[in-house]
């Protein structure tokens, strides 16, 4: 069996390629449901919001311009199967793929050197945030990548549950995080929300499953419905699209639920905002 090799070249090939297009045209999933939330808004200021913004990824695409200011931090998750070879470290050209296409496409520089001691831009955008897991798809390698905005991970938070919380405590804990933190975050949103786990590690179920596209469907019935409960729930709250009232306060809830304690129920809700920029690369 000849094993597929992945290098550090192979990774910051596909960095140079996705993160110009990334910043410049909305994915496919967001500009369709977009789209569909402007055709059945009932309030005149979310619609011509909502218009706005379709609008506004099509300026983008056609000019190659930004989609927003803020081009947002680079999230890169690598997922590799069995049968699969990483030659050395696979990230050690990520820095330099990323600081090239951010100065060559010229996008914002948004990252500073250290969150507390000295918040003096980098000039790079770099560190990227880079992480790599094990995955039971043999013979698969696929690269994730994300912009994430300042104002949405802003928005973001992480509870710490106790299990007699349930479900419903879940849906409270959603509902609350938006009702508080949505109108900063650039509604119509896409919410991922991860369950389960550590204190560590839910906020990462919570990032992946916003790599979730909104035409994809979870592979269960159980989270399915726990989805569309949450994004009724969401979207209840009528806080709607700019913030300014509506039916679509967010177009998507995504869920990912793992193991945990017996007597932990963590939560992690973050929050994607109208320009979801996430793309999915089979290497």
């Amino acid at each position: 069996m000849v094993m597929k090799t992945i290098s550090s070249n192979t990774v910051a090939d596909a960095l140079l390629v996705h993160i110009p297009r990334l910043a410049t045209v909305l994915p496919s999933d967001i500009k369709e449901a977009l789209i569909a939330a402007r055709n059945k808004e009932t309030h005149e200021r979310a619609r011509i919001v909502l218009e706005q913004l379709v609008e506004n990824s099509e300026i983008a695409e056609t000019d190659r311009v930004p989609l927003c200011q803020d081009t947002g931090t680079v999230w890169v998750c690598l997922e590799i199967g069995p049968g699969i070879q990483m030659d050395g470290n696979v990230f050690a050209n990520v820095d330099k793929a990323v600081a090239s296409a951010f100065t060559n496409s010229r996008l914002r520089m948004s990252v500073v050197k250290n969150a507390l001691f000295d918040r003096t831009n980098t000039g790079t955008n770099t560190p990227a945030f880079c992480e790599w897991r094990f995955i039971p798809e043999p013979g698969v390698a696929r690269l994730r990548i994300m912009l994430k905005g300042g104002g949405s991970d802003n928005a973001s938070r992480v509870v710490m549950l106790t299990p007699s919380a349930g479900r419903q405590g879940v849906i409270d804990a959603v509902v609350e995080c938006v009702r508080e933190k949505a109108a900063n975050a650039c509604p119509p949103l896409v919410i991922g929300v991860g369950v389960g786990s550590t204190f560590d590690k839910v906020p990462n179920l919570a990032k992946r499953a916003l790599m979730r596209p909104l035409d994809e469907l979870a592979s269960d019935a159980e989270t399915q419905e726990f989805e569309e409960e949450l994004l009724a729930a969401v979207n209840a709250t009528g806080i709607g699209a700019g913030a300014l009232g509506g039916d679509t306060t967010a177009l998507g809830v995504r869920v990912m639920t793992a193991p945990c304690h017996i007597a932990a129920l963590p939560v992690a809700i973050n929050m994607g905002c109208s320009a979801m920029r996430r793309v999915t690369v089979e290497l």
